[in-house]
């Protein structure tokens, strides 16, 4: 029962108020929300700035802002923008967006899980990807494509002879290809941009590992061997970088805390960045491992919730207005 109602006669009524209750003023009183924060309206001929401008400084909308602005100072700082992109980014067709921010200067090192590295190849060697898995795995043929297996697999091989990394060997094989779309992979425009490529695989979890040329020598190799040159990527974080996972619930942000770990231990400082994640779904790791735990007790971090399809291209489009 509210305890400001008596029972009297079968039926409720209310108290008096007491009276030690002491009210206070509106005006005084602090508020979270002001009207000056509000969205305005937005005006077509504006563009995507205006967009930007016009939303809410409230919540999402005011860190959105925030975000972009980090990242505009990072770049102008020449400090490391770092992104670690989980396989379903390329799926949703976002290597045209990501190849042009490359280009303009807002990607300065990729880190790819070993999922990345498959759609990527079959996007420039086909122009196709992203199997049926509920009917392929029914009478076993999913995961089997001869080309995806036999030239991932070669050039991991290679990569561990020529002691290049597998984001590098894999990008300088399909840029040294004929494959009819090689312009929309993202390792080869890496690659010829001199852009930082890493791949960070589990054994087992992709499948090319069950082809007959896999070799976990070479897989194991060329992925430490990336493990250590995102380390070093992360040093240049330091003074106001910002470190970007978008689509990874659990590879990258584990091998990104890790890494950061290793680059601390070593003796470096690492400490004023940004992180912030793009996923559609809330996350644990992400939201720990990227977001939370690194940047304490200095930097920033951000969660934005959407469809890759829509945020990241958006992002691109506040970024090159």
């Amino acid at each position: 029962m509210n305890p400001r109602m008596t029972q009297a006669k079968g039926k409720t009524r209310p108290t008096k108020a007491s009276a030690e209750f002491r009210a206070s003023s509106l005006a005084e009183r602090k508020s979270k929300v002001d009207i000056k924060d509000f969205a305005r309206e937005f005006e077509p001929q504006e563009g995507i700035a205006g967009l930007i401008r016009s939303l809410p400084n409230l919540l999402a909308g005011k860190e959105f802002k925030d975000f972009i602005d980090l990242l505009r100072e990072a770049k102008r700082k020449e400090r490391a923008i770092l992104f670690a992109l989980g396989a379903h980014v390329i799926k949703v067709g976002l290597n045209p967006v990501l190849i042009r921010l490359m280009a303009d200067g807002w990607i300065s090192g990729l880190a790819l899980n070993g999922a990345g590295i498959i759609h990527d190849f079959e996007i420039a060697f086909s122009g196709r990807t992203s199997e049926d898995v509920d009917e392929q795995i029914l009478d076993g043929s999913f995961g089997t494509a001869r080309e995806t297996g036999e030239r991932l697999n070669r050039a991991i091989r290679e990569g561990a002879e020529q002691e290049r990394g597998m984001g590098e060997a894999i990008g300088r094989m399909i840029s040294l290809s004929d494959f009819p779309h090689k312009n929309l992979s993202l390792l080869a425009a890496a690659y010829e941009r001199g852009i930082p490529t890493t791949v960070h695989v589990a054994i087992g979890t992709d499948t090319i590992h069950f082809h007959p040329g896999a070799s976990g020598e070479a897989i194991g190799k060329t992925s430490l061997a990336d493990f250590f040159r995102l380390c070093s990527l992360l040093e240049g974080l330091e003074g106001g970088g910002v470190f970007v996972t978008v689509g990874s619930a659990v590879i990258l942000p584990e091998v990104f805390l890790k890494a950061l770990s290793f680059v601390r231990n070593s003796g470096k400082k690492l400490e004023n960045f940004s992180t912030a994640v793009f996923d559609f779904i809330h996350q644990y790791r992400p939201s720990e491992n990227v977001v939370r735990r690194p940047v304490r007790p200095k930097g920033r971090g951000f969660y934005f919730i959407g469809h890759h399809e829509i945020m990241i291209p958006l992002l691109a489009a506040a970024l090159a207005s």
